[in-house]
């Protein structure tokens, strides 16, 4: 019943999208051409049989219509002109359904948005309907040429579609749990690349290696099981192929010899050989029909309703809105009602959950959410931009803005106009000279983005990169807000828009969020307590309750839960903030100094803050299909054998048994030549009947052992190579992942490294390998043996046949190297055509929240449209020449048989060579031409591959820097822990706290030389001291962590850690007794106790306490056992928080380095942390960076980093400006 449901879906999938006249005259073109494309293969097949029938003839040396040469010549002829003629008709035929369908597929995938749809339908329908129509015409003609026999093979159906479906099914059984335990390893690595900075701080390399061996080694095992079923599936597909030709010669022989006997004009071979020809391949090509039937769930897909359709028209409509909102019974927050009144700025800490909400005395649900949405702006802790132009994402926020004064600038936010006009001012063009030449509607948008631009502290166009990939959190918050602004809302809401912002910068903007503030109501939720105190109305809510509400003032005077907050986030003292005006404005116009200076590396080539960037603990997240090619080492053939020679040692033997099973496969195809041949020939009704009995059972059980041979040939092949590739791709993804992270932060972080790009190493360059050590080794053996014994044969059995056939042999290689040639150039140009709309499909899913709350799907959906238009063009031009040359492949085999027939004819009819002698040599070379040019087809994966073999033959020869002077090998022990290859002592012993000196340290970072971020900078931090460093963004602070950590090398100066200059050693031992709590935390996949040390539960349990996580833990249904997800995405923001200091505590470090440990921490979660800070910091040092003065406030030192050099505090003005920004009361 579904597969009905999925039939009947099919038509409809075909015409969905508003096709035109011409889309419609297409498609029915293409239907009719495919079916009537399957009906001149099955004629042919007679024409052959006939010709087979003239040959016993000419053997026998009588025919029915004359007695001389020259008749047996020219009724050959005719046959053999019909068959020219038929296959001409099959070309037109094939030509025209293959370009009909591949133009239909492009225009049904541009119609409906889904460039996915193209791998089904270019060719692939067309396929269905010709096998299904070549199917019906096999079995009407076998059935008319011989019903008996055809009844008989009837049983092929079944035999071939158990084949097809119980193969496939294990098939794509085993290759899900590989892909899933591949993936499950790709994950480990991609989430370790993309957390270099933790995992070398850590050492968490070891064990990570050992989780991701485990994971690949199930992945291995399953792709054995893999690889087995493959070689059973290609077994029974030749064991039924030539198990069918025994039982068809056989029975042939039995009805021939009955016609003999009975002197009667029945059986014939030429009728036995074309039904058994005609059905083998008819049932083979319709079970290949199966797979694709899993496609037609895609309508499905399509059809699906959003719950939330923005883009719908239904809906209560709105026209204007003051903006005030009613929650009544949120149930998630223990039913809790509260209110919201327009035009008032009001403060809370999260609502969410089921219940009511009005909007305006609308409930929420009944509103139109495209027209809601257009009265709100919303500004997220974390937000995502879209890869345009700043120009371009701070404009989308007009796109649906409730301004009717904005309603005219629409149609030109959703042309080409911003991104142009974005693009020549990057190329030099003055702003203003650009958009007045664009029109008054561009000049209007522009002076509105700048002014938001403005406001927010976001000025400068530049390309921000996918989800704003290539500029700092700080600076996406900024165009955020600028986004939200600029089409000037009714509802501002604010989640922690201004956490990734120094206290500084935070201030301008809450400056500039006050002046925009009447007649609009603000929504602020906010943990800096110092950032809502002009709030109109602050809600204070403890575990789904509101505890009070009030503005500050009345907060403060309840003395309540409100002020316990503020006093804990005050920093104490009065001498701390009293600043007069004059100091703040010096202060202010030095942050504005800095800042320009960060942002002037924001343009392209060049990844936002000069410090940040680089030293970020949390780079972006792995995106395969962002990965560019690795850069390919030059390596010989020889230097890549002597390379991969150690690894294939152990396995010699199944390379030997592999390499026997291919030789087979290769050798049967003359075997097969040889047997039909002699099987022909001996069917003849020239002799006796006994004979034709006797030879036939003969041959027919000849062909059967051939099957069974062929069967436990394909099994060893298969399998034999399967095994070596799965053993030997396990064994150079885990030391390409071992010598990854052997690898210092400075060599990931140049010559264009990122994470995407070096998982590619274990991934697609993996992959590329396994392909060519399993399938492609064993098909380009089996294809070589098969060509070297075919012409030897043939040239043993009759030269002069085998010379003309092997020169027509060209023509079918040619014919095929040109089709992949053109598919190869169609496949390139489409990947590259279409990569832009690739990458703007996936982003629009990634960023989907931020397209639906600025209604932006169908500025989306016509960037998309643009992206098409294109590579359209250009695929309509291609397919159709690409449809060319795959219909001449099928042409030009016709033609050559037809004329290696006619040749065979002459040479038979002068009494050179034995009908015998002619089969064997046409089915040995003709037949196996075609298996010859799939080693064409073979060759973009064999540079591939050699390309992937150099690149991790390199990678794996690059060791460690602890192994200097030794080369490693594919050899290497998978199981060694790379901690045990380091052979110097650790270079610190001592059990004290930790002492850090930096002694005029000069820094600059490899990637930008010219900007010196440390210059000159001394300090001194003694044991068991708490330092805190401070300082604004892009000073150093946090370039000092890494110079300490070693992730980098001074230029010069000294950077001493208990007494030793760790500059001058390569030993990173020390980093053993050093725990590092990132800014923005993340989960690693392996614990990181020190690596002397397995923490116990009941100190990983006292380690939670003291950061505050343990209830939380005790809370979930799986405890400490609860996986904490794809970079902790099972947590919150500050959860992860809590549990990377945990996991810094659990080490017992002589050193602890808090970067921004608490910065997603509301205050009383941050006051307890703070608490068990103190208690697990006695007896160690303690480094901390800070934006939050309140934490530093019992620093034993307090260095203040300005302009790469260390600031006295009594005589910066920078310090206490912070502090009076930050004074809550």
């Amino acid at each position: 019943m579904k597969l009905v449901q999925k039939l009947s879906g099919y038509p409809r999938l075909l015409l969905a999208g508003s096709p035109s006249k011409v889309d419609l005259g297409r498609l029915l073109l293409g239907i009719v051409s495919a079916a009537a494309s399957g009906v001149p293969f099955p004629l042919i097949g007679i024409l052959f049989g006939q010709l087979l029938d003239d040959f016993n003839a000419v053997t026998c040396g009588e025919s029915e219509s004359s007695d001389s040469d020259s008749d047996y010549q020219h009724d050959i002829n005719g046959k053999i002109l019909i068959i020219v003629y038929l296959a001409i008709a099959q070309f037109v035929l094939i030509y025209v359904h293959l370009s009909c369908w591949s133009l239909n597929g492009a225009r049904l995938a541009q119609r409906l948005r889904e460039t996915y749809l193209q791998n089904l339908l270019p060719e692939k329908v067309g396929i269905c309907l010709s096998s299904l129509s070549f199917f019906i015409t096999a079995y009407i003609v076998a059935f008319i040429k011989d019903a008996k026999l055809a009844g008989m093979l009837v049983s092929l159906i079944p035999a071939y579609f158990l084949m097809s479906f119980v193969g496939s099914h294990y098939i794509e059984k085993y290759t899900g749990r590989m892909s899933d335990y591949a993936a499950s390893a790709a994950s480990i690595a991609s989430e370790a690349l993309s957390n270099t900075v933790v995992v070398q701080a850590f050492g968490a390399n070891a064990r990570l290696e050992e989780k991701f061996s485990k994971a690949l080694k199930a992945a291995e095992t399953e792709g054995l099981k893999k690889a087995t079923a493959v070689g059973i599936q290609s077994g029974v597909l030749y064991f039924i192929a030539y198990s069918a030709n025994g039982l068809a010669f056989w029975q042939g022989s039995r009805r021939i010899a009955e016609s003999v006997s009975d002197n009667t004009h029945g059986a014939t071979v030429g009728a036995t050989f074309t039904v058994i020809f005609i059905l083998v391949e008819a049932t083979l090509l319709l079970s290949q029909v199966a797979p694709f039937l899993h496609l037609f769930k895609l309508r499905d897909d399509i059809d699906r309703e959003p719950m939330i359709d923005s883009t719908s028209d239904s809906g209560l409509r709105l026209t204007q809105a003051e903006g005030g909102f009613e929650f009544k019974d949120i149930t998630v927050l223990d039913n809790i009602s509260l209110s919201i009144p327009a035009n008032k700025h009001t403060a809370i800490s999260t609502i969410a959950g089921l219940g009511q909400i009005l909007f305006d005395g609308h409930d929420l649900r009944d509103i139109n959410p495209r027209d809601l949405r257009s009265f709100l702006s919303l500004v997220q802790q974390e937000p995502s931009l879209l890869d345009r132009s700043l120009l371009e994402n701070i404009a989308h926020g007009l796109i649906n803005s409730s301004n009717p004064s904005h309603a005219h600038l629409k149609t030109t936010l959703l042309s080409t106009d911003l991104a142009d006009l974005a693009s020549e001012v990057r190329n030099g063009k003055d702003l203003t000279a650009a958009a007045e030449a664009r029109g008054p509607n561009v000049v209007e948008i522009v002076g509105l983005v700048t002014n938001a631009a403005s406001l927010a502290d976001a000025d400068g166009f530049i390309i921000v990169g996918s989800s704003g990939r290539l500029i700092s959190g700080g600076q996406k918050q900024r165009v955020a807000l600028a986004r939200a602004l600029v089409k000037d809302p009714a509802v501002l809401i604010l989640d922690e828009a201004t956490a990734s912002l120094d206290s500084r910068s935070e201030q301008r903007i809450q400056r500039a969020i006050s002046n925009i503030a009447t007649d609009r109501t603000i929504i602020t939720i906010a943990h800096r307590l110092s950032t809502i105190t002009g709030a109109d109305n602050i809600i204070v809510m403890h575990k789904g309750h509101i505890v009070e509400q009030g503005n500050h003032a009345t907060l403060m005077a309840n003395n309540g839960t409100y002020a316990e907050l503020v006093k804990l986030q005050t920093l104490a003292g009065k001498d701390e903030t009293a600043v007069n005006i004059e100091s703040i404005s010096k202060s202010d116009q030095a942050s504005s100094s800095e800042d320009d200076i960060e942002k002037s590396a924001l343009f392209p080539g060049d990844f936002g803050d000069a410090e940040k960037t680089p030293v970020s603990t949390t780079e972006a997240p792995v995106d395969s299909e962002e990965a560019e090619e690795p850069e390919t080492p030059k390596k010989s053939l020889w230097a890549l054998a002597k390379g991969y020679a150690p690894a294939l040692r152990p396995h010699l033997l199944f390379i030997f048994l592999a390499l026997l099973g291919s030789s087979v496969v290769g050798g049967a195809f003359s075997g097969e030549a040889v047997i039909f041949g002699n099987t022909v020939g001996s069917l003849n009704p020239c002799h006796s009947a006994d004979s034709i009995r006797s030879r036939g059972n003969f041959f027919g059980l000849m062909f059967f052992i051939l099957a069974i041979i062929e069967f436990f040939a394909n099994v060893v092949s298969w399998s034999g190579f399967g095994w070596v590739s799965e053993k030997i791709v396990y064994a150079v993804r885990v030391l390409s992942f071992r010598s990854l992270f052997e690898q210092d932060l400075q060599w990931h972080q140049s010559e264009g490294r990122t994470p995407a790009l070096l998982l590619s190493y274990i991934t697609r360059d993996g992959n590329a390998l396994a392909g060519l050590s399993g399938s492609v080794i064993g098909t380009l053996f089996s294809i070589s043996v098969n060509l070297i014994a075919a012409i030897i044969l043939t040239h043993i059995i009759a030269w002069r046949i085998a010379l003309v056939c092997l020169a027509l042999v060209p023509l079918l290689l040619g014919a095929g190297l040109m089709e992949l040639h053109v598919l190869g150039k169609f496949e390139e140009r489409h990947e590259n055509a279409y990569t832009k709309s690739v990458d703007i499909g996936v982003e629009a899913i990634t960023s989907i929240k931020t397209i639906a709350s600025l209604a932006l799907e169908e500025e989306t959906l016509r960037t998309y449209r643009r992206s098409l238009k294109g590579p359209r063009k250009e695929t309509f031009k291609v397919t159709v020449h690409a449809s060319l040359w795959q219909a001449m492949t099928y042409f030009l085999g016709n033609l050559v048989n037809a004329l290696a027939y006619w040749w065979g004819a002459k040479q038979i009819i002068a009494g050179n060579y034995t009908q015998t002698q002619f089969l064997i040599v046409v089915f040995s070379l003709l037949v196996s031409a075609l298996l010859w040019s799939q080693m064409f087809a073979l060759a973009p994966e064999l540079s591939s591959a050699r390309a992937a073999m150099a690149r991790i033959l390199s990678l794996i020869e690059i060791g460690s820097d602890k192994m200097q002077g030794h080369v490693r090998s594919p050899t290497a022990n998978v199981s060694d822990d790379p901690e045990a290859m380091a052979e110097a002592k650790p270079i610190i012993s001592n059990n004290q706290a930790s002492s850090v000196q930096l002694r005029d340290v000069h820094f600059a970072y490899p990637a930008r030389p010219d900007i010196k971020v440390l210059n000159g900078l001394s300090i001194d931090i003694r044991p068991s001291q708490f330092c805190a460093l401070v300082g604004p963004s892009g000073a150093g602070k946090s370039t000092i962590i890494s110079l300490v950590e070693r992730f980098y090398t001074p230029e010069s100066g000294a950077i001493v850690v208990d007494g030793v200059d760790i500059t001058k050693h390569r030993d990173v031992s020390f980093r053993d007794t050093i725990a590092l709590v990132p800014r923005k935390a993340s989960s690693s996949k392996a614990a990181s106790p020190r690596p002397d040390h397995q923490a116990t539960m009941d100190e990983i349990v006292e380690a939670c306490k003291l950061a505050n996580i343990h209830e939380v833990i005790q809370g979930l249904p799986d405890g400490y056992q609860t996986l904490c997800g794809p970079n902790g995405s099972q947590f919150s923001g500050g959860q992860k928080q809590r549990l990377s200091i945990a996991r810094a505590l659990v080490r017992k470090p002589k050193l602890l380095i808090l970067d921004e440990s608490t910065s997603a921490l509301d205050a009383e979660s941050e006051k307890l942390l703070q608490d068990g800070l103190e208690k697990a910091a006695k007896g160690i040092t303690v480094i901390a960076i800070a934006h939050r003065l309140h934490t530093i406030r019992k620093a034993d030192v307090i260095f203040l980093i300005e302009g790469g050099k260390c600031e006295l505090l009594q005589r910066s003005e920078s310090y206490r400006a912070n502090v009076m920004h930050q004074t809550v009361a």
